[in-house]
């Protein structure tokens, strides 16, 4: 059974990128189904280890359905779209039942922010209520609330209302609450799904779940997210793993480790000190595994579609004290890898054209992203029917509102919002002297978190970050990482091998089922800005900047000079386009109509 067609609407919808506000394309474009890339992929190495209880495991897709369309590698690792992800928990669930074991489906959260087909939507629309349908399709055995759906209330509430009651009690909000209205128009605090769940597998084995979302505290108003720690000492929470479950299988999007699942496994603990206990986390978007005991496993499944996780215990012994055996697999989305472990299909097409990176070329460079949207995309787009255009400025933005790369081929409104999916403004300062200006950017980035990322520690302020969701310093800390260890002998031995993830976690055994040589790595500067114009120190410009960094860079424009005291009253709005339009904007130039933005 193919479930590929399911996706084809949804490839319309994602269609070609939209032109700046006050744009308009006059032409149509064809649709077709795309077609897989045809460069090689490399088949898995070696068969997965099945257990007597076994888990497919997703998390942190946010709108990655149509799979990975670029014939860049490492894309084609991840070409797989969720129509052909359908198909293999399907196979994959025929597998078990000749093999007379359990096999469930769990994610572990963040479904919104990432994608034209998740975000795509026109004003008064309410992002993924769409696309989520396609997640409803798949047999969901567990799912928990990951932060990203709670960032905008009305997202929440599609949640709680549309999506939710499908899973029939399975999605689980552990530590997680929303405000609505009940029958009688009074407002009521209750959780978004469920707090737990306890259900009995095809083979009769009993199964007590939590969903839990870590410390997060950038939720929107009439929603709450409660601590780990406190959750843990609530009644309902004690009543729940009261009665003992054959197996905890421990869901939520919180990462395996640097984070609170020991708070949870050692309340569980505390009470059944030998149950098999089997966490599935999320959040830093990395590939991950940690065990906390001998009869444990965490497993965290990367991001965007571009890991499916696999874990396996032998369960059938659960009466002893003896250690589990467990095994863990990372899988490379993709029709080959699907193949080899169902026994079924793959093949397809390639374009050429630049790639732009956001770690992968060094920064500033000509195939980095960073320099692409800050020196090129920006100054263009933001001057477009602006009265200051003809007035000389300094731009500056966070690196971190650059989410993906950009990579050869079409360049569509799908990739417009993957690569830039933040709806932030630009304001700006007028009558900045040049010479002050030009000391900001630099300013910003010592007061950064360059050094304090090589030690991995969290300070306050990047607690502070990654309370409010921001995990580029994590996952750019394991890229980097990745990088590191295969420098030398281990990067040529690899040399055959395609682009892709190379893990090291802290589980025995090889985690990535396929081999693949690191990404290169190069460190990027939390801000980037535009180039400077040629004037003098003395001159008069504008000092453009997003919103999201307003407070901060008032900070830093306060402790460069002493003549005024900036506050918000000194800022106005620069332009009527957002940041996640920039890289979608169209030049016109001689009457040539071409990308300004994306040269691909």
């Amino acid at each position: 059974m193919q479930f590929t067609s399911l996706l084809i609407p949804a490839l319309i919808a994602a269609g070609t990128a939209i032109a700046c506000p006050g744009e308009e394309h006059g032409h149509a474009h064809d649709h077709h189904k795309r077609a897989f890339p045809s460069a090689p992929l490399t088949p898995p190495s070696r068969p997965l280890e099945w257990g007597d209880f076994n888990i497919i495991h997703t998390t942190d897709s946010h709108g990655w359905l149509l799979g990975h369309q670029k014939t860049s590698f490492p894309e084609p690792n991840y070409s797989g779209d969720f129509g052909d992800f359908a198909s293999f928990v399907t196979h994959m669930k025929q597998i078990a039942l000749e093999k007379d074991v359990d096999l469930l489906l769990i994610d572990s959260g963040d479904l919104h922010d990432g994608t034209g087909l998740s975000d795509g939507f026109p004003p008064g629309g309410v992002d993924a209520h769409e696309s989520n349908k396609f997640i409803l399709d798949l047999p969901y055995d567990v799912m928990a609330i990951g932060n990203h759906e709670l960032y905008i209330y009305a997202n929440t509430f599609d949640m709680y209302t549309n999506f939710v009651p499908k899973l029939n009690g399975r999605y689980l909000s552990s530590n997680v609450n929303i405000t609505v209205f009940d029958q009688h128009n009074n407002t009521i605090n209750v959780p978004v799904g469920n707090r737990f769940a306890k259900f009995k597998t095809r083979k009769g084995r009993s199964v007590t779940s939590l969903g839990v979302l870590y410390d997060f505290t950038g939720n929107d108003v009439n929603t709450t997210v409660q601590k780990v720690e406190d959750m843990v000492k609530e009644a309902w929470f004690a009543e729940a793993i009261k009665e003992e479950p054959d197996v905890f299988v421990l869901v939520g999007h919180m990462p395996v480790s640097q984070d609170n699942w020991p708070t949870v496994f050692n309340a569980v603990r505390a009470v059944h000190a030998h149950t098999p206990i089997m966490i599935l986390g999320g959040h830093s978007h990395i590939r991950d595994c940690v065990q906390f005991d001998g009869r444990s496993m965490a497993l965290e499944s990367g991001r965007y579609m571009e890991t499916v996780g696999w874990m396996s215990a032998k369960l059938n012994h659960v009466g002893t004290k003896d250690n589990i055996t467990f095994t863990r697999r990372y899988l490379d989305p993709n029709r080959v890898t699907y193949e080899y472990h169902t026994g079924r299909g793959t093949s397809a097409s390639t374009l050429s054209g630049a790639n732009y990176t956001i770690s992968q070329s060094p920064f500033p460079s000509n195939n980095s992203l960073l320099t692409l949207f800050a020196a090129e995309a920006m100054p263009y787009a933001l001057t477009i029917n602006n009265s200051r255009a003809g007035i000389q400025n300094v731009m500056i933005t966070n690196s971190g509102s650059q989410r993906f790369d950009v990579y050869s081929g079409p360049f569509t409104k799908n990739d417009q919002l993957t690569a830039s999916p933040f709806t932030d403004s630009f304001l700006f300062i007028p009558n900045i002297t040049f010479g002050i200006a030009s000391q900001i950017l630099p300013a910003l980035n010592n007061a950064g978190a360059d050094e304090r990322r090589r030690s991995f520690a969290l300070d306050e302020r990047e607690r502070e970050r990654y309370s409010r969701g921001d995990v580029d310093m994590r996952f750019m800390e394991w890229l980097k990482e990745m990088d590191r260890r295969s420098e030398g002998p281990a990067r040529r031995a690899a040399g055959n091998a395609t682009l892709g993830y190379v893990t090291y976690d802290s589980c025995p055994g090889v985690g990535d089922d396929v081999l693949h040589t690191p990404l290169p790595f190069f460190d990027t500067p939390d801000f980037i800005g535009s180039n400077n114009p040629d004037v003098s120190n003395d001159t008069p410009i504008d000092l453009v900047f997003v919103d999201f960094i307003e407070d901060q860079l008032l900070g830093i424009l306060n402790s460069v000079q002493t003549a005024k005291t900036y506050t918000t009253a000194d800022v106005s709005s620069y332009t009527d386009v957002l940041a996640d339009a920039v890289l979608g904007c169209t030049r016109r130039s001689s009457g040539t109509d071409r990308r300004s933005a994306i040269q691909i």
